[in-house]
């Protein structure tokens, strides 16, 4: 029979034996948490109690506060290179297909449950890379796993970590892995490719090389109960050596169309049309990533509100997405008139004459002037950037 909460008594007893106060406080604080948790109140509060007299104790080892302390720094710009964030269970929505969210479940119970797992030989380190095109919801997954272990999150900053001194990068890599192991937390290694792409470029240098295989060393020297969650879009760009160190891998893929349907009620809210037709909404939004489909339904919101009115403008609604999905098309809508005919090429049922008039609060002979005013763009797309 596996040992309750085996992982933090042993983490108390590294940091005893290493002669680190801090590290042993803040797990012997986590450890009082849990503990609590399985209605063990008495012997999580004489755990406290004993933790209260030491001068840095450490009673709740979610205070981001606390963690905060001591962050560590790049030695020549004296920046920190994580950030510290504690996010709020049940504070962050996650719209996931149901096979990638099942995964990500798969993942959490496989933390809460280490010690059983490991008792039985069938543990895997605690190590998930999350890969996909932006706007997936990476980041979000991530913010979401650490409010649901209630454990603070830690992100490593790549613009600070990343030095123009020779061997410098390698050190901030120690420095950020050495502070991991010391508290409990959940470490965010964002725009993993920065850090860890393939060697053997012809464009790599040594010093890129040298920052790979610290990485790896880095990573293999974690407790393997260390949890560590990495993000990249560019996943074809990670070195082969860095796969091998996630068992837990997870594509974010686009949202499909019941996915973006569902997005599309729960960010629109009470703000929905009566008569608004989502599956069209749905339809028309295929190929747009969910953090596109949050920020039009804000923007609409927002121009609902300012409006002062109850409900989104379906007209408003489309052009909002049209416009925003032209954008991530790299399209370049210098003009009113590249702007109307873009419109008009999207849809031109949704974005008749007189619905454009209406939308941009001009007539309608204005709005066939403009056309014609673009006559020569009319038949292809505007310009790319």
């Amino acid at each position: 029979m596996a040992f309750p909460h085996l992982s933090e008594v042993l983490k108390i007893l590294d940091g005893a034996l290493k002669s680190n106060a801090t590290m042993s406080t803040n797990y012997a604080g986590l450890l009082a948490d849990k503990l609590e948790q399985d209605g063990e109140r008495e012997t999580a509060v004489r755990i406290r109690e004993r933790l209260a007299r030491a001068p840095t104790a450490v009673a709740h080892t979610q205070d981001a506060s606390r963690i905060s302390a001591g962050l560590p720094v790049d030695q020549e710009s004296r920046l920190d290179t994580v950030d510290v964030s504690a996010p709020v269970k049940g504070a962050v929505t996650l719209h996931l297909p149901g096979g990638t969210a099942n995964r990500i479940t798969e993942f959490l119970q496989s933390v809460r449950h280490y010690d059983r797992l490991r008792a039985a030989q069938a543990a895997l380190p605690l190590r998930l890379l999350l890969y996909g095109l932006p706007g997936t919801g990476k980041t979000q997954t991530a913010r979401w796993i650490a409010g649901e272990l209630e454990l603070p999150l830690l992100t490593v900053r790549c613009d600070t970590l990343i030095s123009s001194l020779l061997g410098q990068t390698s050190k901030n890599l120690r420095r950020v892995f050495d502070y991991v192991e010391q508290r409990p937390c959940v470490l965010f290694l964002d725009e993993f490719d920065a850090l860890a792409s393939a060697r053997g470029n012809e464009r790599d240098v040594g010093e890129l090389q040298r920052v790979v295989i610290a990485l790896l060393q880095n990573i293999d020297a974690l407790s393997e109960n260390t949890i560590v969650l990495a993000a990249s879009n560019h996943e074809r760009l990670l070195d082969p050596a860095v796969w091998r160190r996630f068992p837990f891998q997870l594509p974010l893929p686009l949202p499909d169309h019941e996915l973006r349907l569902s997005m599309w009620k729960a960010m629109l809210g009470p703000f929905v049309p009566v008569n608004l037709n989502l599956e069209a909404v749905s339809t028309k939004s295929d190929g747009a990533s969910g953090a596109l489909i949050e920020l039009v339904a804000m923007d609409t919101k927002r121009q609902a509100i300012l409006a002062g009115k109850p409900q989104v403008d379906e007209g408003e609604l489309f052009r909002r997405l049209a416009l925003a999905m032209a954008l991530g098309q790299g399209e370049t809508l210098a003009s009113l008139g590249d702007e109307i005919c873009w419109l008009r090429k999207w849809d031109a049922k949704i974005f008749s004459i007189r619905e454009l008039a209406r939308l941009y609060s001009v007539s309608t002979r204005q709005i066939n002037h403009l056309i014609q005013g673009n006559h020569g763009n009319a038949g292809k797309s505007p310009r790319k950037r």
